[in-house]
């Protein structure tokens, strides 16, 4: 895949671990290993980073000065590219989106967004439902009107540039897992805004390497979900020589365990964030990760994964916890 071909800056603790699971694994009959992607390191780590690594190096050639991108107000990729553009020089624009439709103050003050103003990021809200490209752009244009030269990010560093750093990743489990003489089965992992899974996928399938990746959905439906990491992981396939690589089958998602909705939890969320947690230390958060280990458990306790050896792909996340203090601690 020749990676070095795209601009990079290196932002992230890389390889990171992969792990066993042993208590978790006796827990539910299934050999569970987990990739550490919340131990990437910068800002508290996530898997934003790895995407942030192209990004940021993209935006470099291009000469920009201001990072401009957007997310959910407890969003762990703004908190993400923020810390990166404060490491280098970059003022950084940023819109959350009231998504939840939450008020507390822990949830609109605590966690991820308190580690954003601490990096300086200039901060604008919206409501729920707001076009969030439209509201990119305008911020870019208030950007240029000042002298200055922005550099868009999506949400979640989702397009191909970022996807990348998934592909990365994907051919990373793969050295590891060979350095374990261990058979990967299967890849679970959130997806939301597709470029972790897309990146994977694409990774995967330019390296011929013939391992399902399960998507748990976090927000859209399961055709809708499908729809937009298939074109993600062909564009990201595309920018590496290989656009016939990825067929539809490689594309699954199982968004039977979003909840009420996007950044809404349930009891379902809080119990696997405790099974996590009282098992293997595992401290997982509750928008992407918890859902991702709540659909995990459920299929696992139906039979799903019988003599499978999974990969569960932590992407972080865990400063959102503290967005959330009152949702759960009167489950603890």
């Amino acid at each position: 895949m020749h990676l070095a071909r795209f601009p990079r800056v290196r932002l992230a603790h890389l390889p990171t671990p992969l792990e066993p699971l042993p208590r978790l694994s006796e827990a539910l009959g299934v050999e569970i290993w987990i990739k550490r992607d919340d131990c990437t390191g910068l800002a508290g780590g996530g898997n934003k980073t790895r995407k942030l690594e192209f990004l940021l190096g993209d935006a470099m050639e291009q000469g920009a000065d201001t990072l401009v991108t957007q997310g959910a107000v407890q969003s762990n990729h703004v908190r993400q590219t923020v810390a990166a553009g404060a490491a280098h020089g970059f003022a950084s624009e940023v819109i959350l989106e009231e998504r939840t439709g939450s008020k507390a103050i822990d949830y609109t003050r605590n966690g991820n967004v308190l580690m954003d103003r601490l990096f300086g990021a200039g901060i604008r809200t919206v409501p729920g439902g707001s076009d969030m490209p439209a509201e990119l752009e305008k911020t870019a244009a208030e950007v240029r009107a000042r002298g200055g030269k922005p550099y868009i990010i999506p949400g979640g560093g989702s397009n191909p540039i970022g996807a990348l750093g998934y592909v990365d990743c994907a051919r990373e489990i793969l050295v590891q897992a060979d350095e374990l003489d261990m058979q990967v089965d299967r890849i679970i992992t959130a997806t939301g805004s597709a470029g972790t899974h897309a990146g994977l996928v694409a990774g995967l399938a330019v390296m011929g390497a013939d391992i399902p990746v399960l998507g748990i959905g976090v927000r859209a439906p399961k055709a809708k979900q499908e729809e937009n990491v298939l074109k993600l992981a062909r564009e990201t396939a595309a920018l590496l020589g290989r656009p016939e690589a990825v067929s539809a089958d490689m594309v699954v998602a199982d968004c039977d365990y979003v909840g009420a909705g996007y950044g809404l939890i349930d009891e379902a969320v809080i119990e696997a964030l405790k099974l996590a947690a009282r098992t293997d230390a595992i401290v997982l958060d509750p928008v992407y990760t918890g859902k991702a280990m709540k659909g995990l458990i459920a299929l696992a306790r139906a039979g799903q994964f019988e003599n499978e050896t999974v990969v569960f792909l932590h992407t972080g996340g865990a400063q959102g916890l503290f967005g959330y203090q009152g949702e759960i601690e009167g489950s603890l």
